[in-house]
């Protein structure tokens, strides 16, 4: 193995960190959907050449955290890529997403032979299935929820696969979009394996496969420093989703996590079974929460790579909804569930290191899909969003308001760009006073979005949670106020909408989603 000093090896770990950085700018400038190009609700990874995470960017928690366990599962089902190939696959069971998350994965070959993997994660606002959007609120199996992309090749060699594009575009309402959309994570593929061989021209190829080793030995043993600084023992926390969309009944995660001197353990065990609704996640998923939530806790600088899970054993409950299996519906566990289960991570965070964990934050991700014909243009649309809500008070001051909190990192779409690519009016976009936490520390506040449907009927979906069971507070603080969902027709008559399903909607009425507001943290008195 190839001696890296410790300066060589800071300069590979930050252009391979830069490298994926770079790539979600690529992807966020090519892209079509708002979905994308506004809120950047995509993420690029890299990988070595054993399908292990090396560098990702600051991107969306709940994508990279789950393709840590989903790159090598999938490449271990098709043959020996070679130059110029491109895969693409969304199956939840094997890429560890849901659906609309349609992964791109190319190799890249030095001296012919494979040294590492760029990917791409981008979430499409189509898939096909049940509803425009593809993230229904009420179903109750995979294939309501729609188009299954098993690892195929969609490049082969440099050549694309018309084939298949031709069977993607066919199966989705707004074929010209996914396309630009797919074409745009193509462009960052190809920006990340240029990268990756300028590294491999000035470090060689096996001075590159040796540093990519060395960055997770050394996220490694920070891991195992850190974790030998923390009080060995044993904690547990609950937390529930209020519902799984098809039934009423709460959904508890239950969590016992044991610390010892080389070793975290976290048990789900006790956790809710396999659910009717479409909240299951499969365990993809719960590796993502605990990546993420162990990441804050351990320390904000410690390279976000694989290394980081090496020392981690997490046990999943077979038959559990955290175990999803084929044909249970997961759209909702990229939204709800893993949000829930970092809640539930951080509660027991709480417990021994109260000086590092904020109180809850609103705890969904208050998911709203809309589709119909644009009137304006005679072509179906499809409009994906999920809307910011109250962070959690911290131990150093209050939470931010109106923010991605936990497993999302994208932005609101602006009012211009939601009003210019779609049939609707914003009838109101503001800060939802009155919802945060109370405390020393209090939490952030929610918002309101309500949007007004233009000249035409449209489909609309909700995925939301924390209308039931609210946002926690810590160390004496208060609870954030639940969300609330609600339609008003042409008339101004109003009613309440449930956390989870779909309407239709005529003609100059208005759907409007609430955001929870995040908990106080420590006592006013203090």
């Amino acid at each position: 193995m190839t001696d890296f000093d410790p300066i060589r090896l800071e300069v590979l770990k930050n252009a391979l960190e830069a490298t994926a950085q770079e790539m979600g700018v690529v992807l966020k400038l090519t892209s079509f959907s708002p979905n994308i190009k506004e809120r950047m609700d995509a993420s690029c990874a890299i990988f070595d050449a054993r399908a292990q995470l090396v560098a990702q960017a600051e991107h969306v928690p709940v994508h990279l955290g789950s393709m840590l366990k989903a790159v090598g599962p999938t490449l271990a089902l098709i043959d020996p890529l070679q130059d110029g190939d491109v895969v693409i696959v969304n199956d939840p069971y094997l890429a560890g997403a849901h659906l609309p998350d349609i992964t791109l994965i190319a190799p890249v070959f030095v001296a012919g032979r494979t040294v590492a993997y760029v990917a791409s994660r981008a979430h499409h606002s189509d898939v096909g299935g049940m509803e425009p959007g593809s993230m229904p609120g009420r179903s109750t199996e995979i294939y309501q929820e729609g188009l299954i992309i098993p690892p195929v090749l969609l490049y082969r060699q440099g050549v694309e696969q018309r084939d298949i594009m031709a069977m993607v575009l066919a199966n989705v309402r707004t074929p010209e979009e996914r396309r630009g959309d797919i074409n745009a994570q193509l462009a960052a593929l190809r920006i990340g394996i240029r990268r990756v061989e300028d590294m491999a021209d000035r470090f060689g190829a096996d001075g590159l496969e040796a540093g990519m080793d060395a960055i997770l030995d050394y996220t490694e043993r920070r891991m195992l420093k850190r974790l030998g600084e923390l009080p060995a023992g044993t904690w547990s926390a609950e937390d529930c989703l209020d519902d799984d969309g098809a039934d009423p009944d709460p959904v508890p995660i239950r969590l016992k996590v044991e610390l010892r001197p080389d070793r975290m353990i976290f048990d789900f065990d006790g956790s809710a079974p396999l659910r009717r609704g479409n909240i299951n996640a499969v365990q993809a998923m719960v590796h993502s929460a605990v990546f993420y939530s162990i990441k804050i806790l351990m320390d904000p600088t410690l390279p976000p790579n694989a290394g980081v899970m090496r020392p981690v054993e997490i046990r999943v409950p077979e038959g559990s909804f955290l175990d999803a299996r084929r044909p249970a519906a997961v759209c909702a566990a990229n939204t709800e569930t893993t949000q829930r289960l970092a809640d539930t991570v951080l509660k027991v965070f709480a417990q021994f290191a109260p000086d590092r964990i904020a109180a809850a934050s609103q705890g969904t991700m208050n998911l709203i899909g809309i589709g119909g014909r644009d009137p304006r243009n005679g072509k179906p649309y499809t409009y994906i969003e999920t809307i910011g809500g109250g962070q959690g008070g911290r131990p150093m001051g209050p939470g931010m308001s109106g923010v991605h909190a936990n497993m999302s990192n994208t932005l609101n779409t602006p009012i211009e760009a939601l009003e210019i690519s779609y049939p609707f009016r914003v009838e109101r976009y503001e800060l939802r006073q009155g919802s945060a936490g109370p405390g020393r520390h209090p939490g952030g506040e929610g918002i309101v979005r309500a949007l007004r449907i233009l000249d035409h009927e449209a489909r609309v979906s909700l995925q939301t949670d924390r209308r039931i069971f609210a946002p926690y507070g810590l160390h004496g603080g208060g609870d954030g106020a639940t969300g609330l969902n609600w339609m008003e027709d042409a008339a101004g008559s109003r009613r309440a909408l449930p956390g989870k399903g779909s309407l239709t909607l005529k003609p100059g009425e208005v759907v409007a989603v609430e955001t929870p507001g995040g908990g106080g943290w420590g006592t006013k008195d203090g």
